[in-house]
């Protein structure tokens, strides 16, 4: 009987930290938004509230460890 083909798994880890996108983006968060909220003002903390893309030299990494998505 021949020997499965090894799948590689996600990383979890990496699966709740980034988004793929349709066209292959890959989409991140932002930082400086989990507490200390009050000292910052709102537009800076609206800014935050959106998505980032990844820089181009971490998606290979990101999409590797995302085999599924």
């Amino acid at each position: 009987m021949p020997k499965p083909i090894a799948r590689s798994k996600t990383r979890k880890a990496v699966a709740k930290r980034f988004k793929i996108t349709a066209t292959g983006k890959v989409l991140r968060s932002h930082a400086k938004r989990r507490h200390l909220l009050s000292a910052k003002n709102a537009k800076s903390k609206r800014q935050l509230a959106r998505s980032a893309v990844v820089h181009k030299t971490d998606v290979q990494r990101i999409k590797a460890n995302l085999p599924f998505a």
